[in-house]
């Protein structure tokens, strides 16, 4: 019987791609139909307009599925190519895409997005990029802190999506670490992404210039095998860590979404001496580690269950407490008590396994 956790990562490579008629006179595009057709993608469609057709099915499942197969090519609007603001984790947030092809159960861009989930790649990336210069030197989480202002600005890579996930049939996180690890935008910017897919080998041959922070999203095993669906295992995400770290490139962990299942101590104990152990022996070693607790909306709860509708995730409000966002929703978080204590676990086992490592937030 095969080892699930020897099983190599599958690459997520889209089934049909639709290009809108704006998107493909943008430059990029030609890269991405270069891209795509080398993965061997074969039904490619050239709209004659800009509005995407043809993305549901007959249910919400059907819906689901064929949005997941499913790459548009698409121009970022204005309103999209503006950085915003990100604390606790940047400066400034770009976009280089919408929509993410993995299938995590507890999906953050639930409720977040609107429409079946399609992935959208952004045609225009030099328009979405010229939003790093202007801002530069502006921010309040990195920019001229004391604790993280060795890093300069720093522009977060499309938090809805997961970049490296759709990167080999689009070529633009790669455009991008080359542009600022070349100083396009200044000595003052960096970048930075979080990923639970492990296909580095492009990365690893660009001069990055020490510019890009990949943070690789990390779980307990049992967490990660039961809601990550379409990701790469945890080995494997945690070997590419290593390679990142080895090639120059700041590295971090973002242990997300944390949750108290049975042995969750001894679980993520576990994925801790894991990652100390793969970067024991690197060299000038810069990790920084952020913690983010499961959460979820009513409005992200209903669609969860629609694409998941046999899924074991705990999303029970009544031992949950309920939590006011800015915007005036509500969010349903663990109780004090639990937060307080994996908090306090969190910290100490940090200190003990890794303690060359900066804690950014919990949350």
């Amino acid at each position: 019987m095969t080892d699930p956790l020897s099983t190599p990562t599958r690459i997520w490579t889209p089934s049909r791609v639709l290009v809108t008629r704006s998107a493909a006179d943008h430059p990029h595009s030609a890269e991405i139909l270069r891209r795509c057709e080398a993965a061997g993608v074969e039904d490619i469609e050239m709209l004659t307009g800009d509005r995407l057709t043809g993305l549901r099915g007959e249910n919400e499942r059907q819906t689901y599925a064929l949005a997941k197969k499913t790459l548009a090519v698409v121009v970022a609007p204005p309103s999209a190519r503006k950085p915003q603001p990100i604390p606790p984790s940047a400066d400034w947030r770009i976009d280089l895409a919408r929509g993410c092809p993995a299938h995590c159960q507890y999906c953050y861009l639930a409720g977040s997005l609107s429409g079946p989930p399609v992935t959208r790649v952004y045609a225009n990336l030099d328009e979405v990029l010229d939003g790093i210069p202007t801002h530069a030197g502006r921010g309040a989480v990195t920019s001229g802190t004391l604790e993280r202002g060795h890093e300069g600005t720093t522009f977060e890579l499309s938090c809805y999506t997961d970049p490296l996930g759709i990167e080999h049939v689009t070529g633009s996180v790669a455009e991008a670490v080359r542009r600022v690890g070349a100083g396009d935008y200044g000595d003052g910017v960096s970048l930075r992404f979080t990923t639970k897919f492990d296909d580095v080998d492009e990365l690893l041959t660009i001069d990055h210039g020490r510019r890009t922070r990949v943070r690789m999203s990390v779980n307990a095993d049992e967490v990660a095998h039961r809601f990550e669906g379409g990701t790469a295992r945890m080995p494997a995400r945690i070997t590419a860590l290593r390679r990142l770290a080895l090639a120059g490139y700041r590295v971090g962990l973002t242990i997300a979404p944390v949750m108290p299942v049975p042995d969750w101590r001894e679980q993520y104990g576990r994925l801790l001496a894991d990652v100390a152990e793969a970067l024991r022996d690197v060299p000038d070693l810069d990790l920084t580690v952020e913690i983010i607790t499961h959460r979820f909306t009513e409005s992200s709860k209903e669609i969860l269950l629609s694409w998941y509708p046999a899924t074991k995730l705990e999303m029970d409000e009544s031992v949950r407490s309920a939590k006011r966002t800015k915007f005036g929703g509500v969010k349903y978080v663990y109780p004090k008590e639990a937060m307080a204590e994996m908090r306090s676990w969190f910290l100490d086992e940090l200190d003990r396994v890794l303690p060359d490592a900066q804690f950014l937030y919990w949350t």
